[in-house]
Order: C-alpha cells, then structure tokens, then sequence
C-alpha cells in the first residue's frame, strides 16, 4: 500500500508549489510519486487553481532555462571580445620580448571554459512508468468493456492526473485495471460491462498482443505499467 502525505508535508508541497516548484522537484524532495503530488495539489488547490499554478511553473523554468542559454552566449561573446582586444593592442615587439610574461597574463583569456551544465532540449524522458517484467499483480483485478466485450482504450492525455509527462507520453493508447470492483463501477455506464480476471498474470502472457494492437500502457491506481 503506497504510503500516505502527512498533513505538514500536503501544506509545505502547496507552498512550494505556489512558490514555483514544479511537480518534479516536488516528487524527488518529497519521494512521493508524481501522480501522488499531483492528486494532492489538485484536491487542496482546485482543478482550476492548480492548472494556472502548473502553466505558471512551466513557463517560469523555460524562461529560466533560455536566460541561462544566453548567459553562457553572451559570456562566449565577451571573452572572445577581451580576446581580440588583448592580442591586437599589445605590440608584437613587447609579444616577442616578454612572451613568457604576457601568456601568463593571457591564458585566462584565451581559453574559454565551457561552463558546467547542459540545456535540456531533449524530448521528457520516460521516468514514471514500470516495466510489465516488474509488476507484482494483484492476485484479482477488474476491467471494463463495452457489450461486445472488447477492451476500453483510452489514451493517456485522457487521464487529468497523467498530464505532466510529455507530449510523446500522452498519445500512447492505455487500458485500466481496477482491484476494486466498486471503483470500477464508478466509471462504467450502459454501454459498459465489468469482467473479472482471476489470473492476472495473463496481462505478461498477452503484452505482446497488446502491443501489436498499439496498446502500450496499463494503469492501475497509481501505477502506470509499460508493456
């Protein structure tokens, strides 16, 4: 059972959120996962608050991110500029008489140290999801269909509290898995059926069917499994 928020730790995440941390930092600092951070902003800020809190995050670490980027090009420019000032105002003739007295004087100039950090511009990488090979099942679990008894996709942008994964993330196609039948019925209307599964190691034995049907992912509770 996934270990529950203090009272204490729910107020000090909301704080930090409001103060600009974003769901990441908030999950490793907390060691809670994301979706855990995720659920209890929105259950103590409101669905809207919590999205106008979130697009303010976002667009503050980008902008954080460019001005970095800039500062390490400006810093280029400038030593580059330090560079060339340096070699064209001494005369060639102190150059050759004092050589060994003037590269002391030019060696912080004339070698720019790259500073020490990366810009990530690569696409959010997958750190959320479990591989399938490493699931421990519940022994019983319950899943809808529709009267045709065929699976219920959905994709994962169709699930509010999966939003902070990237784009690539949000278009893979998903099923859900429930431990409780009446959770499950929640979610089920006319057109919808409840199945039991007894054996759920049968979700390892078919992932390859899964996948050949472009299902990727399987949710349960806060679990998001790769197949």
């Amino acid at each position: 059972m996934a270990k529950k928020l203090s009272e204490k730790q729910k107020e000090e995440i909301v704080n930090f959120f409001k103060s600009g941390k974003s769901i990441d930092q908030l999950s490793k600092e907390f060691n809670y996962t994301k979706l855990t951070i995720v659920r209890n902003l929105k259950k103590n800020l409101g669905e809207t608050r919590y999205l106008e809190l979130f697009k303010k995050n976002k667009l503050t670490t980008h902008s954080f991110k460019s001005k970095e980027k800039e500062s390490k090009f400006n810093n280029e420019e400038d030593n580059s500029s330090i560079k060339n000032k340096i070699e064209n105002n001494y005369d060639k003739e102190l150059l050759n008489k004092k050589s060994e007295e003037l590269l002391l004087f030019q060696n912080p100039f004339t070698e720019i140290v790259p500073l020490d950090y990366e810009i990530e511009n690569s696409t959010q990488k997958d750190l959320s999801s479990i591989p399938i090979c490493e699931v421990v099942f519940p022994k019983v679990v319950y899943m809808i269909v529709n009267n045709k008894i065929e699976l219920e996709t959905k994709f994962l942008k169709d699930y509010p509290d999966w939003h902070f994964l990237a784009e690539e993330e949000l278009n893979r196609k998903t099923i859900e898995i429930y431990n409780d039948m009446k959770i499950a019925k929640r979610f089920c209307n006319k057109e919808h059926k409840i199945i039991k599964v007894p054996n759920t190691e049968v979700f390892k034995i078919v992932s390859p069917i899964l996948i050949s049907r472009g299902i990727t992912r399987i949710i349960n509770e806060e679990k998001l499994i790769a197949l």
